[in-house]
């Protein structure tokens, strides 16, 4: 077994709390072994770095200062939020650029004890501004290989298409990424979900499947049809994982046909309280009871402030949370990541070392 001590390291203070000022809980959840599956590269890009980049690449931006972004950062829904989410995107216009923000992000993620991550990248994004697909992914695969050589974390790529174009230009974005396949383990889909529901991508997701890659789709909180997007997603798509869904607490057959799949799904406490009307802590905590194979994870850290510790602190104090129902999310996560047996079975082994070393 793994050396337990290499999951108790001395992590870096997190919102501005010591170690010493942490309540015992946090503190677990800072030693906790983590892996996070829904995380958007361009959500990370937080208003510091999106200064520097914009002085680099000489970009204008609409506020002055810092703290006026920060304040800009006022959403109610969906819609409000991907305003300023596509807006902040300007700034990235080199491989450089993706490079700075990738490996920044996972800095951070490595300082909260994740060990694994699989990252969406929105490739259209770009694409549609004048940016080169092999820019973007190139930037992004340079930071990843760098990071698990200096930090040991080790992560996969996500492809997601923009459900607010169509479904031809979701087609041309999977051709385009061919060259680089062996980059990307699976395909997403994400933004507006008003009028775009997971069948009108339908054919874009067939072929995706029999080029080898995994599925996943967003069924954002409290959404048009959010049950009956769900469904399709189980039923049209044949996805192998749904982001967010937490609606499917609303349905006790969807409930127990996501169990009987060991469906998994990637909830994000700290931006549902952003888009919606709380961060839906309840509803996630009875779908863990009801043995859905629930993970917490950041999703737009950068937007809706807080990584993956900070969510897992949202939802432990708000939902009461024990440490064992906190092992079980972490097991949940790397049991529902996209690795062979041996790759999970290795992340398994380093959160059944944090555990036996007494932490839970």
């Amino acid at each position: 077994m793994a050396n337990p001590e290499r999951f108790l390291r001395p992590i870096p203070a997190v919102g501005g709390i010591s170690s010493a000022g942490m309540s015992d809980m946090r503190r677990f959840i800072e030693g906790l072994p983590k892996a996070e599956l829904h995380l958007h590269i361009e959500g990370t890009l937080e208003p510091e770095l999106k200064f520097s980049l914009a002085e680099r690449n000489g970009v204008a931006l609409p506020a002055a200062t810092i703290e006026e972004m920060r304040a800009a950062y006022d959403f109610d829904d969906l819609p409000s939020f991907l305003a300023v989410y596509y807006e902040g995107m300007s700034v990235l216009l080199t491989e450089e650029d993706f490079y700075d923000l990738t490996y920044a992000y996972l800095e951070k993620a490595h300082s909260q004890n994740v060990l694994y991550a699989e990252i969406f990248f929105d490739p259209q994004a770009h694409t549609t501004r004048g940016v080169r697909f092999q820019t973007v992914i190139s930037g992004i695969r340079r930071a990843q290989e760098e990071a698990r050589s200096a930090l040991g974390i080790d992560t996969q790529l996500i492809m997601c298409f923009l459900r607010d174009l169509s479904a031809d230009s979701a087609a041309h974005t999977l051709e385009a990424a061919a060259d680089f396949q062996d980059w990307i383990v699976g395909v997403g889909l994400d933004s507006d979900e008003h009028g775009n529901p997971p069948v009108k991508f339908r054919e874009v997701f067939a072929a995706a499947r029999e080029m080898g890659y995994r599925l996943t789709m967003h069924c954002d909180v409290d959404q048009e049809n959010s049950v009956g997007n769900i469904r399709q997603c189980l039923d049209e798509i044949g996805v192998d994982r749904i982001d967010h869904g937490v609606n499917a607490g609303e349905d006790d057959e969807l409930v127990a046909e996501l169990v009987r799949r060991d469906m998994a799904l990637t909830v994000c406490p700290i931006s549902n309280r952003y888009v919606t009307d709380g961060t839906k802590a309840a509803q996630i905590k009875d779908l863990l009871d009801r043995g859905v194979r629930v993970t917490v994870n950041s999703d737009d850290p950068a937007y809706f402030p807080g990584y993956i510790f900070e969510n897992l602190v949202v939802l432990q104090e708000e939902a009461g949370l024990s440490r064992k129902d906190l092992v079980r999310l972490s097991r949940n996560a790397f049991g529902a990541a996209w690795l062979d047996d041996d790759r999970k079975a290795g992340f398994l082994e380093s959160l059944d070392a944090f555990v036996a070393a007494g932490q839970d």
